[in-house]
Order: structure tokens, then sequence, then C-alpha cells
């Protein structure tokens, strides 16, 4: 005889469970404002704990012309904005909503959590998502469909991403500079828990493996991709007594504040060094010498983000749980030959 599935509990046992109102419970699970967020991560907890058993907030069948909830907790400029914009526009062109949760403040929120047991939406797009393995992980138990760019940290097993290149970009450009006869080459990473970041730093040692060089590790740090931070960061590296030739930098923010640097320190670019970025964003173009930097699909990538979770909703097959976009080169004025000495 099969064993029967358990049987799932109401808001009436969540509300036992944590000594809190039915009322309370169910403004927790219908995603409502006022609610304290001791009491509100009280209820997940519970809920997290029945896994399929738990209650379902107004109805048992997710929607799946529900609206698409899409969390980009940073600053929608150039990078992140090229993506939201093409995931808004592709929604809007299959008729669908989009719930947007963006700006820097929202990393300090929790919003996954509530998403398996809100009614209204249909699933997520998560972009460069902050939370950890077990939170996005929970998502998966709850059978909720969501599609990651760009991961900042390993993605649970089974997770659908689509991201670009990263590693392959980072060797073309390194080895584009390795090609122009540089060998001392200083790297600008970004910070060591993003996957991206290590992802550019291996593509860069497999240009100078390329070569026969190994990376030096003084000559390289991991920094915030922001142009101060680029600055701060350049400053130091110039000013060594053996100077670098080039400098790699995680993204075009970070090389802009290295060509401040360099222009600070009275050296040319190219002609004393050479600077390059990563992303072609609007900054590459509009600096002096523009930058030579690795041009990322982005609207192809939020384009592609909305297909693979239409599937997901339609449950529909994907063809590959990993997408990887391809990157390219382009070069510009800011890299150059090695000067002779």
């Amino acid at each position: 005889m099969a064993e029967s599935s358990p049987t799932r509990a109401s808001v009436r046992d969540v509300a036992a469970r944590t000594g809190l109102s039915i009322a309370t419970v169910s403004r927790v699970m219908n995603g409502s404002e006022g609610v304290r967020p001791h009491t509100r991560e009280q209820v997940l907890d519970v809920l997290e704990e029945l896994g399929s058993a738990a209650p379902v907030a107004r109805g048992h069948d997710r929607p799946t012309g529900g609206p698409v909830f899409v969390r980009c907790p940073y600053v929608l400029t150039d990078y992140f904005g090229l993506i939201v914009s093409a995931i808004a526009e592709e929604l809007a062109a299959r008729g669908r909503a989009m719930l947007l949760d963006a700006g820097e403040s929202s990393q300090l929120r929790h919003p996954l959590g509530q998403l398996p047991i809100r009614a209204q939406a249909a699933g997520a797009i998560l972009i460069l998502p902050p939370e950890d393995a077990s939170e996005l992980g929970a998502l998966r138990r709850h059978g909720f469909p969501f599609v990651i760019v760009d991961p900042r940290t390993a993605s649970p097993m089974g997770s659908v991403v689509v991201s670009a290149a990263h590693h392959q970009g980072a060797r073309s450009l390194t080895a584009h500079l390795t090609a122009l006869g540089h060998r001392r080459i200083a790297v600008l990473a970004g910070p060591d828990d993003w996957l991206v970041s290590r992802e550019r730093v291996s593509g860069h040692a497999a240009a100078l493996a390329e070569v026969g060089l190994l990376p030096d590790a003084a000559l390289q740090r991991s920094i915030g991709a922001t142009t101060e931070e680029g600055h701060r960061a350049a400053l130091e590296l110039l000013t060594v007594s053996e100077r670098p030739t080039a400098v790699v930098c995680f993204n075009d923010k970070v090389a802009v504040g290295a060509l401040r640097a360099a222009r600070e320190l009275g050296l040319g670019v190219p002609g004393d060094v050479s600077i390059v970025g990563f992303d072609d964003s609007d900054v590459s173009r509009a600096s002096t010498p523009e930058l030579t930097t690795v041009w990322q699909p982005l609207a192809e990538m939020g384009r592609l983000a909305v297909a693979q979770l239409t599937r997901l909703i339609e449950r529909a097959p994907i063809d590959s749980l990993h997408a990887e976009l391809a990157t390219r080169l382009v070069v510009r004025g800011s890299s150059g030959p090695v000067r002779a000495h």
C-alpha cells in the first residue's frame, strides 16, 4: 500500500507553533507590511520547517500568469540598469508584469523567504544575488521557479543560471596585453567572495600561462567595484619601485579610477601604462583615452533570463541549466605596446 502524502498544515497550526495570532501569520504569508522583522522570521522559520506541508497563501495553486519578482539589490546604473531594462521589456512583450526590488538598501532585507508562500508571484529573476546558498536552496526545495543572472556565489545544484563568459573575456583581455609585450601586469580584481571576480582572475592567469608567466600576488588587489576604490588601489600599485606596465581592472568604473590615478602621477596612458576595463559601459567611451574593455551581452542576458524563467513556470524542459553567453574584446586607446627603455 502506497504511503500517503503528508497532511498540509493550516494557518491555525502555524499560529499555534509560533504563539502568534492567525491574523499575524496571515499577514506574513501574504507579504503584508507592518510586521516586525522578528515576528516575520518566526513565521518563516516554521514554514521552512514544514516544507511541502506548509500552508500556501490565498489558494494552493501558484498562478502561472502572475508577475515576476525581479531582485537587483544594487543601484540601477549602466551594468545593472541594462539588464533590468531588458528584463522589463521582454516581460512586457510577453504580457507579464514585473515586481522590482532594487537599490543597495535592499541588501539588508531578505525577501526570498517570503516568495514561496506569496501567491501572486509566478517566479523570480535574481541578479547577482547576495543571498547565501541556504536561502537560495530554500527556494529550490519549495519548487519556486527562479533564474539567477550572474551568480555572486556558487548556486545551489540544479539552479538555472544565465551569465557572461567571464573567464574567457578576461583571458582575451590579458592576452591582448601580452601580445603588446606586457609582462608586468597588475590586476584590480573585484571582491574575493564574488564568483565573477574569481572567474576573471582565473582567465587572467590562463592568459599569463600561455606566455610562461605566473600571476604576481604583489601586483593584485581585491577591491570594491567602484571608481574610488580603483583610484586608491591604482595609486598604490603605480608608485611601487618596479611599476607595472599595464593594469587590468575588474570593470570600467575601476578603470576610470585607475586612469585618474595615472594622470595625477603624471603618467601617460597608454605610453607609460596601459589600463583596461570590463563591461563596455558608457563610461568606457566617455573617458580619455577611451577604454579598451570587454563587451558583455547584458540585454541578451536579461532576455534569456525571462525566456528560461517562462519555461520553468510552464514546466517546459530547459536545454541547459547554465547558459554562458560570449563576450567580445573591444580595443580602444587606453592600451598600447610596452615602451622601449
